[in-house]
């Protein structure tokens, strides 16, 4: 590791030669006039001839020249002796011991050893020059903590906010003001900010380059190639430098910027474990500024590609997305990640593998591959998909491709096209290896209409009256009429999937008979309605549109216009809180605008929802199905057992609805009874 050296922040002689007290003594420089660069670590005064062995490198010595020696050759030993030493220069006043001119031999001297000769013409406080150069490097080493206790705030800021390596690498190249290169033990580059130079000049050849750059200590700098590295890793397990592409000899700033740099790399490593691998972010991060046209030239995305060893250029390319059918964890998503490259690699297909919108719930796995020209694409695909399959078994991933195309111009459209398969294929039950457009059927027609208004019209047209109903009485016709055509019309499968008895399944069947005015035993009336079920649930996917206020399947909450949204209400079990006069629907009882619970349709009875405590309805009880729900937000309800020993009904025959009661119950026993 480098040592500290104060020396870039220590004034160089020309910077001397600038400040007040020494210009005030017309200064002139007679000797070694290509040194002015050398810097200056103090001030000496020394008035004899033998000050050599008393110095340590770096002193600027003044003096009147009373004590110098008279002959040629004691001058050319004095001066050999200071730059032996490494004095920075000597500064000769004029007047006391010499008038007009240095001696021949000194001024020989100073040039024979390309140390800095310099006279001044008139008198000068020796004082007044110590005190300003000193202030000047006290000065400077304030300044150069304080950049180093910025550098400090800003990676600590950037480890606290868990930034991703690409944004420290950015932050490297805006301090440096040069391009920053973090790249893997295998030379692979995994982020890099050109700071405004060409990113293809940057990363030409950058493995070749780089394996050519090897590290003498922890944090070396190449003079061959200009390039300030160091390695990045914790607790004894690197796996990656960082590169400064500098072009000259580093400051001890620079050094401390790539250090502190380093442990934020690291730390987020450490910190990073739910996160996507280093690798896996390098991908995402190239995909993703393809599809947002993130990049001018589209050949940058080519050659940062390329640095990471996946081509582009000259070769075919292909969207592939891969996300779970069910909602996934962040784990999940970077495991099935991790997996699915895993699988390209194997399946010997070069590819970016990365995750898209991390973090969100719209995550999913983003693959763009690069083929050759005479590949079998189905074959690739195909082997790829069987090693994902076994490899991400648990996770019950979809994998859906786009088109093929020839430039990097067209990735977004072959993404964006294996996004729409990806989420029409995840809601279906299909068991396909991957899925292309053509595979999605019906469905996928759909989702390529779903912005047509004519769709959207058809849907309403046909859907409408239900879901505003539903909207209205937060009932759920729409989910049980999706149940019952997604099941083949069969009723007894979709009363199962519903978690309701089939005496009250077809009771919403009837119902829903009622709102559309239509018969579900048509074969065609139910084709119109499962189309526009699935039209409708591709207009609801769809980001770009509105949501459909309506119709929201399973709602529970109050009704009426002085009750509160019913999302805002706390669902417990089976009861809704928080206080008296709240009603949960369900397949035995609705609620009107009223607020009234309705038992049932046509000639069954209603009962009034009051917000007395001791008359907040509890329980709806079917004693002749064998079924209670809790409707009400009362402590304790009313078990169906109870209800049939306690409170037991005749029996009532003739008509729809024959045998049938049902009982409102509440604290204070039976509160309305119907019949049918």
């Amino acid at each position: 590791m480098f040592g500290y050296d104060s020396g870039e922040v220590l004034p160089t002689l020309a910077d001397v030669l600038k400040l007040a007290p020494v210009r005030r003594g017309q200064p002139r420089v007679v000797a070694g006039g290509d040194r002015l660069d050398s810097r200056v670590r103090w001030v000496h005064v020394a008035e004899m001839a033998d000050v050599a062995h008393l110095l340590r490198g770096g002193e600027l010595v003044l003096t009147t020249g009373i004590a110098l020696p008279e002959e040629a050759s004691k001058l050319r030993e004095y001066v050999a002796a200071l730059a032996g030493v490494g004095a920075s220069g000597l500064m000769v006043e004029l007047g006391r011991r010499y008038h007009g001119d240095l001696p021949p031999a000194l001024v020989a001297a100073g040039r024979e050893h390309r140390l800095p000769v310099i006279t001044l013409g008139r008198e000068t406080l020796f004082v007044d020059v110590t005190e300003a150069v000193h202030a000047r490097i006290l000065d400077a080493q304030v300044e150069e903590l304080r950049a180093s206790e910025q550098l400090h705030e800003i990676f600590t800021q950037l480890s606290v906010e868990g930034a991703a390596p690409h944004e420290v690498v950015r932050q490297v190249a805006r301090l440096a003001g040069r391009p920053a290169v973090l790249e893997n033990l295998s030379h692979q580059v995994l982020a890099a900010d050109s700071a405004g130079h060409d990113p293809a000049v940057l990363l030409a050849s950058w493995e070749t380059r780089s394996r050519a750059v090897r590290l003498s200590e922890r944090t070396s700098f190449d003079e061959t190639s200009g390039w300030l590295a160091t390695t990045v890793g914790a607790r004894g397990e690197d796996w990656g430098r960082l590169i400064i592409l500098l072009g000259w000899d580093p400051s001890p700033r620079e050094i401390v910027l790539i250090e502190r740099a380093s442990i934020a790399l690291a730390l987020g490593r450490l910190l990073d474990r739910h996160e996507a691998s280093l690798e896996r972010q390098a991908h995402g991060t190239i995909i993703a500024g393809i599809l947002a046209h993130a990049y001018a030239d589209p050949q940058e995305a080519a050659v940062r590609a390329r640095a990471l060893g996946v081509p582009l250029s000259g070769r075919r390319l292909l969207g592939v997305v891969v996300r779970a059918r069910r909602d996934a964890t962040p784990e999940q998503i970077v495991e099935l990640a991790e997996a699915t490259a895993t699988a390209a690699r194997a399946a010997s297909l070069a590819a970016l593998v990365g995750v898209l919108d991390e973090g969100t719930p719209q995550a999913r796995v983003g693959v763009l591959a690069s083929l050759p020209n005479k590949a079998e694409v189905d074959n690739t695909l195909t082997d790829m998909a069987t090693r994902l399959r076994k490899q991400a078994e648990a996770t019950d991933a979809v994998m859906a491709t786009g088109s093929v195309v020839e430039s990097i111009r067209d990735v977004r459209r072959s993404f964006l096209e294996a996004e729409q398969v990806a989420d029409v294929a995840a809601e279906g039950t299909g068991d396909r290896l991957f899925y292309r457009l053509p595979d999605l059927r019906l469905r996928g027609l759909l989702h390529l209409l779903r912005q047509d208004a004519r769709l959207q019209t058809f849907v309403e047209r046909e859907l409408g009256v239900l879901l505003e109903h539903d909207a209205q009485r937060g009932s759920d016709l729409t989910r049980i009429l999706g149940l019952y055509l997604d099941s083949g019309r069969n009723k007894a499968v979709a009363a199962q999937l519903a978690h309701v008895s089939r005496p009250a399944f077809y009771e919403r069947l009837r119902r829903i008979e009622r709102v559309l005015d239509t018969d579900l035993d048509d074969v065609e009336t139910c084709t119109s309605l499962h189309v526009a079920l699935l039209a409708l649930a591709s207009v609801r996917r769809d980001p770009r549109l509105p949501a459909h206020r309506g119709g929201m399947t399973g709602a529970a909450g109050p009704v009426g216009p002085a009750g509160p949204p019913a999302e805002d209400l706390e669902l417990r079990g089976d009861r809704v809180g928080p206080g008296p006069g709240e009603v949960l629907h369900h397949q035995l009882g609705d609620v009107d605008d009223r607020r009234r619970v309705v038992l049932g349709d046509g000639p069954f009875g209603w009962a009034e929802v009051v917000d007395d405590p001791d008359r907040a309805p509890l329980a709806v009880a079917d004693p002749d199905l064998g079924a209670e729900r809790p409707v009400g937000a009362g402590q304790g309800g009313v078990t169906h057992a109870a209800a049939r020993g306690g409170l037991a009904v005749p029996e009532r025959g003739g008509g729809r609805g024959a045998g049938r009661q049902l009982l409102l119950l509440g604290r204070g026993g039976l509160l309305r009874c119907g019949g049918g």
